[in-house]
């Protein structure tokens, strides 16, 4: 490859790698967003507000679709009960649990914040999916359950109103939350309410089966059922927010699947990376959203 051509690489993003006289398509773009995030160029960094929100409630249950405890929590704004109000479900990332959506994202302190502005009050509920990509696994795990069958009626006997309701989530939890949605759609997740909103930050979606991280899918078969979203996203009356930081590794399947939606969903692709600090700076977003299609 001559200087020329090096430089032709360095300034389009992408190039050609010449190995042994064949020519191979090099990609270049995760390097330059790697160079990108760490010196914090196009990078977010939200805070986590002081709104005054109280702690979240945490309660923990032996799941039969899990074959474990699971433990969930839920917030509301400061000063209002649980009777009657719409749920907001967050979906935690790979890696998290129940209490990443409060102690991480702070989901409680943006909710104060959002209806001290003058937003609808609403609860904001998450709960324990393991690593499991929120779908059903060979040997037994089925989170899609666990939500439907047994945190749905512990969430209707605390008070809650499900007649409406929506769903946000982040890296994996935001794959859970298109994957919900498209469920929902199909008939293949009755609930007695109706799913009004879906929210999704960088939504963990993968090409091929063979570019899933490990263990997120049982087999070629299980990402062919589950995994593959972008032919088939969710439609109906689900309204959708999608969105990516532009040095996220998730971005092109993101832009596929936002292709892929008709209408376009809300939110799109903008600075940020796969951080914390970027899915915060989305929450503010999320709760106006689902306000919108929950009043």
């Amino acid at each position: 490859m001559t200087t020329s051509t090096r430089r032709a690489v360095l300034a389009t993003g992408a190039g050609v790698l010449v190995v042994g006289g064949a020519a191979v398509a090099l990609e270049v773009r995760p390097v330059r967003s790697r160079i990108r995030t760490t010196l914090g160029i196009g990078q977010v960094a939200d805070p986590v507000p002081s709104a005054g929100a109280g702690e979240p409630v945490f309660a923990t249950f032996d799941s039969a679709a899990r074959a474990r405890p699971v433990t969930w929590g839920w917030a509301t704004p400061p000063g209002v009960a649980p009777a009657g109000l719409p749920v907001l479900l967050v979906l935690h990332g790979r890696g998290d649990d129940a209490r990443a959506a409060f102690t991480q994202l702070g989901v409680h302190q943006f909710l104060a914040a959002h209806v001290g502005g003058g937003g609808s009050p609403l609860a904001v509920v998450s709960v324990d999916g393991g690593s499991s990509y929120w779908h059903p696994r060979a040997n037994g795990d089925d989170p899609l359950a666990m939500l439907r069958e047994e945190l749905f009626p512990r969430l209707h006997d605390t008070g809650f109103d499900l007649s409406r309701w929506a769903v946000a989530g982040w890296s994996m939890g935001g794959f859970g939350a298109l994957l919900l949605a498209r469920e929902v759609t199909a008939g293949r997740f009755p609930t007695s309410g109706e799913l009004v909103a879906a929210a999704a930050g960088s939504p963990a979606l993968f090409a091929s089966a063979g570019a899933t991280s490990a263990g997120s899918f049982d087999d070629a078969a299980d990402w062919r059922e589950f995994g593959d979203l972008v032919p088939g996203p969710a439609t109906g009356s689900v309204a959708l927010s999608v969105s990516c930081g532009v040095d996220d590794p998730f971005r092109e399947q993101t832009e596929a699947y936002r292709a892929a939606c008709d209408p376009a969903p809300a939110g799109g692709i903008g600075d940020g990376a796969h951080t914390m600090g970027y899915w915060r700076s989305l929450v503010p977003g999320w709760l106006r959203f689902v306000d919108a299609r929950l009043a």
